[in-house]
């Protein structure tokens, strides 16, 4: 988008908020760079200029924005609707690969050589990989600056960086303050007292969020011991490249309230990365919801409940393994399923909040590598889809996780024993992110279109659903909304669950 001149500077002129994070605008004048909505007045249209990240901003020399902070902006949509290198690329950069396993790390994990993959993002975002991992790391100093009483050293090499000078450096040359500063200024208008190993942020999404069916289904089907639904608050248990975590989730008009236990620091940013994807915060619902209004089928539903998000996973393998779980089974078995599995081969693990009740990770594929099959309480087929599926992730034979080709993923699904449709569609919406995913043979969305007067059959209805691509995940969230079931509101206040 950030090529279209007259476009961007409408959206600045407008303060418009629905393209933040879409594209940044550089200002020649001031040397700063901002996001869309900034309330600033806006400068000039010959002093303008349009950039697709905020890695580009800086480094073409421009310095973030104290007002408006573009460095906590939502991520683009565009890493999440689509399946090419560039948004593997991206989705793996959130995710920390370039920070643990270099340039020639995350160039492996895609299959192409370092080279190309420099090509292809400075073409596209302005940006090679270092530049771009460079830039995040300076948002997560800067959460830890603001949110947290660490000393500056442990919070550069928490951030990522490879030392004190290069800290100091990129904090003040991306914000124009130094570490010291920005603490100060954080300080002045902290209403809070902050809580020792606990870090209080602020996840920021496009208008409108309706919470109801994403924070309901997680609610619903949470694993004891590994999930639960406290004080208003989806809690979850988070197994990380360092160590582990403990967060809670809560919704806000304006953003999610994340609360956030590391057992080491340099999770933080995989953290906040994998939570912002569970919960879909990248989404560009007015993209989606205008599609799908074009329906007259769906047009009510989207109308009454905007902004729905498709609930995702913090762990794509931990997803695949639920799935089969819950093949064939009632939401409460597939729990029970679950939660039996994390007694017996789960990590245990502390509580950070005294009255909370989660005590384990949710077991590594080698972990259940290692589990008799006798011993699980599943029809004899069903332990066979699960002890296969488990042998190919321990042993490396099927990836899943952000850089995962989603069309690649499904054609290794179905070549395992027991995976029909419907769970290598779930997986490739829930675990992989696919906003196309599509579920015609499930029993619940077969229910709605019924009781909407769509077909009845996968077939019928896979073809009338062709009209509601790219985003027909999101279809079938409105439409599962429809049936009056746990996954589609929030639980009651004070309810745990």
């Amino acid at each position: 988008m950030y090529t279209d001149t007259d476009r961007c500077v409408r959206a600045v002129q407008s303060k418009d908020a629905r393209f933040d994070g879409w594209f940044f605008t550089a200002v020649l004048t001031t040397r700063i760079y901002c996001r869309p909505s900034c309330p600033a007045v806006p400068p000039k249209v010959a002093n303008m200029r349009f950039y697709p990240s905020a890695a580009a901003c800086q480094q073409a020399g421009f310095r973030a924005c104290k007002r408006c902070r573009p460095d906590t902006s939502p991520g683009s949509p565009e890493w999440d609707h689509r399946a090419d290198l560039v948004a593997r690329a991206m989705r793996l950069i959130r995710d920390g690969a370039v920070d643990r396993e270099g340039v020639p790390g995350l160039a492996s994990r895609l299959g192409y050589s370092t080279r190309q993959i420099e090509r292809q993002l400075l073409a596209e975002l302005g940006a090679g990989p270092l530049a771009l991992a460079r830039a995040q790391r300076a948002q997560t100093a800067r959460l830890l600056i603001e949110t947290s009483d660490l000393r500056m050293a442990d919070v550069a090499f928490a951030a990522g960086f490879s030392s004190v000078r290069t800290f100091n450096e990129t904090v003040r040359e991306v914000f124009a303050l130094t570490p010291g500063e920005l603490r100060a200024r954080a300080e002045r208008g902290r209403r809070s007292i902050l809580t020792p190993g606990v870090l209080s942020l602020r996840l920021p999404f496009r208008a409108p969020l309706n919470p109801d069916n994403l924070f309901g289904h997680l609610a619903a089907t949470a694993v004891p011991g590994v999930e639960e639904w406290r004080d208003g608050a989806y809690r979850r248990t988070l197994r990380l490249p360092y160590g582990h975590g403990v967060v809670s989730l809560a919704p806000r008009p304006d953003h999610i309230a994340c609360r956030l236990s590391l057992t080491d620091l340099r999770d933080l940013t995989i953290a906040i990365s994998r939570c912002r994807r569970m919960l879909d915060l990248d989404a560009d619902p007015v993209a989606v919801d205008e599609l799908l209004s074009a329906d007259a089928v769906l047009a009510p539903l989207v109308a009454k409940a905007p902004g729905r998000r498709v609930p995702r996973t913090v762990d794509a393998a931990e997803f695949a393994v639920r799935a089969v779980l819950g093949q064939q089974v009632s939401t409460a078995a597939a729990r029970t399923h679950a939660g039996r599995l994390v007694r017996a081969h789960g990590e245990a693990v502390e509580d950070p909040d005294p009255s909370g009740g989660l005590t384990h990770l949710f077991p590594s594929a080698q972990a259940l590598a290692a589990l008799d099959p006798e011993a699980l309480a599943l029809p004899r087929s069903r332990r066979t889809t699960l002890t296969t599926l488990v042998a190919a992730l321990a042993e490396g034979r099927l990836t899943l996780g952000p850089d995962t080709d989603w069309q690649s993923a499904r054609a290794e699904l179905a070549a395992l024993p027991g995976f029909g449709p419907w769970t290598v569609e779930a997986i490739a919406m829930r675990a992989l992110g696919d906003p196309d995913a599509f579920l015609p043979t499930d029993l619940g969305l077969r229910r709605a279109a019924a009781g909407l007067g769509l077909p009845g059959t996968p077939a019928a209805l896979t073809a009338r659903a062709a009209a509601w691509r790219p985003w027909r995940a999101y279809a079938v969230q409105y439409l599962w909304a429809t049936d009056d079931h746990p996954i589609n509101r929030l639980p009651a206040e004070g309810t745990p669950r």
